[in-house]
């Protein structure tokens, strides 16, 4: 059984135990500027998304802008 953590208040699987690859995976840019993570209610820094590693029942919150009127 793979590991799912909950994006968004959304279940899913965990594609790798990095979080700038689950970034990659729901097609957030992690270079892009605006975006704010936070894991199990801490944001973690941008500086450390490459090194955040995930074991699977995490509550991450991604906040980014949207474009809209």
């Amino acid at each position: 059984m793979s590991a799912t953590v909950r994006v968004n208040g959304e279940t899913m699987a965990l594609p790798s135990a990095r979080l700038t690859d689950l970034l990659l995976a729901l097609g957030v840019d992690p270079a892009r500027r605006g975006v704010a993570i936070a894991v199990d209610g801490a944001v973690v820094p941008r500086a450390r998304w490459d090194a955040a590693l995930l074991a699977g029942g995490e509550e991450i919150d991604i906040v980014r802008p949207l474009q809209g009127g």
